[in-house]
């Protein structure tokens, strides 16, 4: 099938088309030109770089086009196609113009960071043409776009009849199953998305604070540590993000011959999708202190200006050091350390993704959502599997860490992680993934919090009322008067 660049050849050869031909566009576009069955259309503003790809690219026989207009008449009905572009007004952009020359029934898919609320109103605004709007979270990078990624579409059940079998065409494989399941309706795709990559700062700032841990405490070179990560690998904690950890800190940087991880500036960068997962977690109520906690350590770090006038600063006067007899059994307290906040991270992600469902009205399979989760993703973990378990076994698991193998786990590193954010806060380190992590499950666990005092607060600046243990209702004390308590209308 040639390539129709040059020529404007407009007939309907192709099944798929990928507008966006940035890096993951097109990487996303090589990857459906691969699998049998597929042919594809491609279009980007700039002819230039649809040129680019097709040339470099001849294997993949796309059908390229250098109008929109000319893009639609080269797509078989129902029309299908995958919009690869910034988020933003971008996006909203070629949503204008495909509704254009789109026909009822026919498929936009946002293959982009959307934020969910955005896919919403998108979804809701294309419904009225006739035409499906699907947003689709699809993970895993540019290596993912290319191999296998991991997609998380939203949308209709009608459109997921056509789309289906596409997307699992190029989706990772894990255990013999593809990485794609219809999440839910309008924004659910890319509401799970956006938790996932919440996640992912979680873990990856969990494993920074044991990197640093292991660093300063004890007194491992990066080169040693990254064989740690290598032998944790091997375990439980078996990982994407584990596995490229020990990848980079066993680099070596050609100019200086020092560790890369010693040239890197300590500065992290952030999309804002890690952002939008904390100011959603706030507004549905779902305490995610651990990805609170790694959102906060990436604007810490970034804001170098304080750093550079607080290095000075007050701290403890005696180190935390092991010897060398006690090696051993440091490296594998800041093992168990990771694995139980690695369980509360994962744990609050769910929190919250029950927490959509139930404000947005979505049907989200939870197992199945951590099953797709096993491959092409950046989280993609051995203990995924643990938690399809959990959900199988019980489907209204109302935390995810209460779950027995879950419980099992926390029972096994809580003496390791206690000793180890009490060692780091005892000698300045600072591991706040750590440490919420475990104030977060201490809370969980607590028979009583003190709660009942801020409540009590809020009653007397503000009259917002209380409940009582031993009586029904709604109650406020006449602070300001007498003392005597009343009955009253919640104000909570």
């Amino acid at each position: 099938m040639a390539d129709s660049t040059a020529t404007g050849d407009t007939t309907a050869q192709a099944n798929i088309g990928v507008i966006g031909l940035a890096v993951m566009g097109s990487n996303l576009a090589r990857n459906l030109a691969s699998r049998e069955g597929n042919t594809v259309a491609v279009y980007n503003r700039s002819a230039e770089k649809t040129h680019t790809l097709t040339s470099e690219h001849p294997e993949a026989n796309f059908v390229a086009s250098e109008t929109i207009e000319d893009f639609a008449k080269s797509l078989q009905t129902p029309r299908t196609a995958i919009i690869m572009v910034k988020a933003g007004a971008g996006t909203d952009a070629v949503i204008d113009q495909l509704t254009k020359v789109f026909e009822p029934g026919d498929i936009i898919v946002d293959g982009g960071n959307a934020l969910f609320t955005d896919t919403i109103r998108r979804e809701k605004a294309v419904k009225e043409t006739g035409i499906h709007f699907v947003g689709a979270g699809i993970s895993g990078g540019e290596e993912g776009a290319l191999k296998g990624p991991s997609i998380m579409p939203g949308g209709s059940a009608e459109s997921y009849e056509t789309l289906g079998p596409i997307l699992s065409s190029i989706a990772a494989v894990a255990e013999g199953e593809p990485c794609v399941t219809h999440v839910g309706t309008d924004g659910a795709g890319h509401f799970v998305k956006m938790i996932h990559n919440g996640i992912e700062y979680a873990d990856m700032q969990l494993i920074a604070e044991a990197y640093d841990l292991l660093r300063k405490v004890g007194g491992l070179e990066p080169a040693e540590i990254a064989d740690v990560f290598t032998e944790w690998n091997q375990g439980e904690l078996e990982s994407y993000l584990i596995e490229i950890t020990a990848e980079v800190l066993r680099q070596t940087d050609a100019k200086t011959g020092k560790p890369i991880v010693d040239i890197i500036v300590d500065e992290a960068g952030s999309k804002g999708t890690g952002v939008w997962t904390v100011q959603n977690a706030l507004d549905l109520g779902v305490p995610v202190s651990g990805i609170a906690e790694a959102v906060f350590a990436r604007s810490l770090s970034s804001h170098r200006e304080q750093r550079d006038v607080s290095t000075n600063l007050p701290g403890p006067s005696n180190p935390w050091t092991v010897s060398e007899d006690d090696k051993k059994g440091f490296i594998e307290d800041v093992r168990l350390a990771l694995y139980a906040s690695k369980i509360v991270a994962y744990s609050q992600g769910f929190d919250a993704i029950n927490a959509g469902a139930e404000k947005y009205d979505w049907n989200i399979d939870k197992g199945a959502i951590s099953k797709i989760w096993r491959g092409g993703c950046i989280i993609r973990a051995q203990f995924l599997n643990r938690i399809a378990d959990a959900y199988d076994e019980q489907p209204a698991l109302e935390a995810l860490l209460t779950a027995p193998y879950f419980t099992e786990a926390l029972v096994r590193a809580q003496e390791s992680w206690r000793r180890v954010v009490a060692g780091a806060a005892g000698a300045g380190i600072p591991a706040p993934a750590f440490s919420s992590s475990l104030s977060y499950y201490d809370g969980l666990r607590a028979e009583r919090l003190p709660a009942s005092l801020v409540q009590g607060q809020r009653d007397f600046f503000g009259a917002h009322t209380y409940k009582r243990v031993d009586t029904e209702g709604t109650f406020h004390t006449l602070w300001s008067g007498d003392r005597s308590e009343i009955e009253a209308v919640d104000t909570h």
